[in-house]
C-alpha cells in the first residue's frame, strides 16, 4: 500500500512538473527566408561559390588538355621528358585538389565566407528567440526546420511570426 501510494505521488509530482514547463516551436528556415539581409547574404555566397567553381572548372579543363596532349605525345618523348611531363601533371593535379579543398573543403574559404555573411543574421534571429523566450517565460523552444522532427505541433505553439515581429520583419 505504501509502495503504490509512493509511486502514485511520484507520478503526480512528475506530471505536474512536466505540465509546468512552457515551450514553443519555431521554424528558423521560414524566419530566415523572410529576412532580406539573409537573402542578400545567401545571394553573395552563391555568387562567390559560382565564381570559385568556374575557377576550378577552368583548371580542370586545362589539366584534362594536358593529359590528352601527354597521351598523344607519350610515344615520341624520351624517358627523361616523359618523367618531366608526368611530374608536371602530378603537380598540376595536386594544385587543383588543393584549390578545391581550400575553396570548398571543411573550414575552407566558402565555410569562412558563410560564417562572415550568414552567422550575423543567424545570431540576430537567435537573440530575438532568446528575448521572446525570456519575455514569455518559455522553458525551451524547438526548431522544426532541421534536426528535430516534429510530427505534430499545435499551431498556437508556432511562434515564428512572433520572432519575425521581434526582428521587425514583415
Amino acid at each position: 500500500m505504501k509502495k503504490s501510494l509512493l509511486i502514485g505521488f511520484c507520478l503526480l509530482l512528475i506530471g505536474s512538473f512536466v505540465q509546468a514547463q512552457r515551450y514553443a516551436i519555431i521554424d528558423t528556415k521560414f524566419i530566415l527566408d523572410k529576412m532580406p539581409e539573409y537573402k542578400e547574404a545567401q545571394k553573395q555566397l552563391d555568387e562567390t561559390a559560382t565564381q570559385w567553381q568556374k575557377e576550378i572548372d577552368a583548371a580542370q579543363q586545362e589539366l584534362d588538355k594536358m593529359y590528352k596532349d601527354f597521351e598523344a605525345e607519350q610515344v615520341m618523348l624520351t624517358e627523361e621528358l616523359r618523367h618531366k611531363r608526368e611530374d608536371q601533371l602530378f603537380v598540376k593535379e595536386k594544385n587543383l585538389r588543393d584549390l578545391q579543398r581550400k575553396r570548398f573543403g571543411f573550414e575552407g574559404d566558402l565555410f569562412k565566407r558563410r560564417q562572415e555573411l550568414i552567422k550575423p543574421v543567424q545570431d540576430k534571429v537567435f537573440n530575438a528567440v532568446q528575448k521572446l523566450a525570456v519575455q514569455r517565460g518559455y522553458d525551451f523552444i524547438l526548431d522544426k526546420s532541421e534536426g528535430i522532427t516534429v510530427i505534430f505541433a499545435d499551431p498556437k505553439l508556432e511562434k515564428s511570426e512572433d520572432v519575425l515581429r521581434e526582428l521587425g520583419v514583415k
